[in-house]
């Protein structure tokens, strides 16, 4: 709970400044640079120019606004999580990892098999969807706390009177606003994240490793640290020792970004719709007109061509034929 807090606070001010991108407020004017192919192009300001913007109008605290949400939202969130994990190991009687293999078992069992990694990945999937479940509304606090900064409000000044404000004004359901589009996400980044890993780590680089083995007179042996590739290859440089753990945690950090990558809409579209409509100037026109559902949203956004509206905080071109609302 305490690293996740840490890192809670380090990545505030870069939370902060995405969100108002996010929303489509642009405090500054394009200027003219170049791209990473030295291109002349009209930018967008990225983060380090839009974080002085808010440094120059609120002090250095301003960067720090809605942490107190969040950080409730990641310590409630890290505990319930822990906790509905355990219950379902204990419920579902999960089973333990694999032990490293007696003599004569075969070796061309994968570590992790499929049935290991469906069963893994849903009790993953509930622990997560309860925890999003539960600290939703802290993240929409968050939010609006953040989108105030748009037009100067103090509407949402503190948490539990962030909490008396939305149950007067929306009920209930406003503290779950863009919350199916956020567990929509979630649910399948984990699921296209963790198949990809396996499938990458099954049939490509387990594969790939035995046929090296072959070539370069390497053995693959399995031990409690992992698959270890044993012998002297000359193809790899004389490397004496290489562990498919190290490969395996690659292969589940790039399948982690793709994944990432894919499910951004419903990010976007989930944060657009904690805030629409909700009395913030940030929520309104001339930043976003009224959504009737999510879903409203999603096609305006996709007929606009800003499916991925703040998914870069860096090298922001101006698309050509887009307008953007600045001070």
């Amino acid at each position: 709970v305490l690293l996740g807090s840490g890192l809670t606070v380090l990545s505030q001010p870069l939370m902060y400044v995405k969100v108002l991108v996010q929303v489509g407020y642009e405090p500054l004017p394009p200027t003219l640079g170049r791209n990473i192919f030295g291109r002349q192009v009209y930018q967008l300001p990225g983060l380090f120019s839009y974080a002085k913007h808010i440094v120059k109008v609120d002090g250095r605290a301003g960067l720090f606004k809605g942490l107190t949400p969040r950080l409730c939202s990641s310590a409630i969130g890290t505990v319930v999580h822990s906790k509905v994990l355990q219950g379902l190991s204990v419920t579902l009687g999960v089973d333990p990892p694999c032990p490293s293999l007696q003599p004569g078992a075969s070796k061309k069992e994968p570590v992790s098999s499929l049935e290991q990694v469906l069963k893994e990945t849903s009790r993953e999937m509930v622990a997560r969807s309860a925890a999003t479940l539960i600290t939703h509304p802290f993240h929409v606090i968050t939010l609006r706390c953040m989108v105030q900064f748009i037009g100067r409000e103090t509407k949402y000044s503190g948490t539990l009177s962030a909490f008396a404000t939305i149950y007067r004004e929306e009920g209930i359901l406003g503290f779950f606003a863009g919350l199916i589009p956020r567990l929509l996400g979630d649910i399948l980044s984990l699921w296209l994240c963790n198949m990809l890993a396996y499938l990458i780590n099954t049939y490509t680089l387990e594969n790939g490793v035995r046929d090296l083995g072959i070539r370069g007179g390497w053995e693959l042996v399995r031990g409690n640290s992992g698959d270890v590739l044993r012998g002297h290859s000359p193809i790899l440089g004389g490397i004496q020792v290489s562990t498919m753990t190290e490969m395996r945690s690659y292969s589940q950090a790039v399948t982690g970004f793709f994944a990432s990558m894919l499910t951004y809409p419903f990010v976007l579209v989930s944060n657009l719709m904690a805030v629409n409509n909700c009395g913030l100037a940030g929520g309104l026109l001339p930043y976003a007109p009224t959504y009737s559902s999510w879903l409203d949203c999603w096609s305006q956004l996709h007929r606009e061509g800003n499916m991925s509206r703040g998914n870069s905080l860096f090298f922001r071109k101006v698309p050509v034929g887009k307008r953007y609302v600045w001070e």
